[in-house]
Formats: structure tokens, C-alpha cells, sequence
């Protein structure tokens, strides 16, 4: 059974280490993400940022995914950042993903934003597309300062 609640601090070890694994999992780029991002190690104290959530899931009692909103530097006061959104390989394709995706997308509503910004990678095509299938379309620049300097796709929603 599908669990989706929020990071806590004892979290921070295996998503960090789920999120490695992704990007390991799909040769992607490791400088210039969130692979080699320090605040990846401390997810939970990241996400006490005012105006921001990290959703972890948990399949059968074990983390299997997260998924978070947060008001990145740089993006306008009405626009955050759907970031952190990973999966592990046996969670996939099991609607997992969209649940995430559904219930962030409520949590920046509530929040009071009315746009979401997402940066990924090539590699991760099969995000990207789904992406798309939600509304988001792709821009021909990044916006905000993600640090992220190895993305290079940039994508942007506008909220109901």
C-alpha cells in the first residue's frame, strides 16, 4: 500500500541516497544538479523554508519516491519550483509518480503560487514527458537560480 507523507528528519539518508541512485541509474550528469547539490544530504531541513513541502512516498512501509514545492531563488513571488522528484525503480509505473505530482501541485495552490517551474535533464525523458502530459510547457530558458547549471530543461506550469 501507497503511503505519501511528509520529509522527516530521519528521512534525509536513504532519499538522498534514492536520488543518487537515480541519476546513477540513468548516467546523468552528476556536477552542476542535484546530485552534487549539498543541501541533497539534508532534505528536511531544507523544506522548513517558509512556503515549501517535501512529499515522501513509501510503498509497503519503505521509502520509494519524494517530491516537493519550493520557493527557489530568483523565481518570481507567485512562481516555485517543483523539485526533488525521484523515484526508485520498483515504483515506477505504478501511479506513484502522479499521486506526487497531483498532491504537490495542490500544495503550491494552497501555498498561494500560481505558477510551478520545474528544471530536469534529457536523461530523464520519461519525466519530461509526463510533465508535458500535466500542462507543462518548455521554455527556452531557465528561470530563478537553482544552481543547477547541468539542466537543461526548463519547463512551466500555470496553476488553476
Amino acid at each position: 500500500m501507497v503511503n505519501i507523507r511528509e520529509v522527516k528528519e530521519s528521512d534525509n539518508p536513504v532519499l538522498s541516497q534514492l536520488i543518487k541512485r537515480v541519476f546513477e541509474e540513468y548516467d546523468a550528469p552528476r556536477d552542476g544538479t542535484v546530485y552534487s547539490d549539498p543541501t541533497t544530504d539534508q532534505l528536511c531541513d531544507l523544506f522548513r523554508e517558509e512556503r515549501s513541502i517535501l512529499w515522501v512516498a513509501e510503498l509497503d512501509e519503505k521509502i520509494v519516491g519524494c517530491c516537493g514545492i519550493y520557493p527557489t531563488p530568483g523565481l518570481p513571488a507567485d512562481c516555485a519550483e517543483l523539485v526533488k522528484f525521484y523515484l526508485s525503480l520498483e515504483a515506477r509505473g505504478q501511479g506513484i509518480g502522479k499521486s506526487l505530482m497531483e498532491i504537490n501541485i495542490r500544495s503550491a495552490i494552497d501555498f498561494g503560487y500560481s505558477q510551478l517551474y520545474i528544471e530536469s535533464l534529457p536523461e530523464f525523458d520519461q519525466a519530461v514527458r509526463m510533465y508535458e502530459k500535466l500542462g507543462f510547457s518548455l521554455l527556452q530558458k531557465p528561470l530563478g537560480d537553482s544552481g543547477h547549471t547541468s539542466c537543461s530543461v526548463w519547463m512551466i506550469k500555470e496553476l488553476a
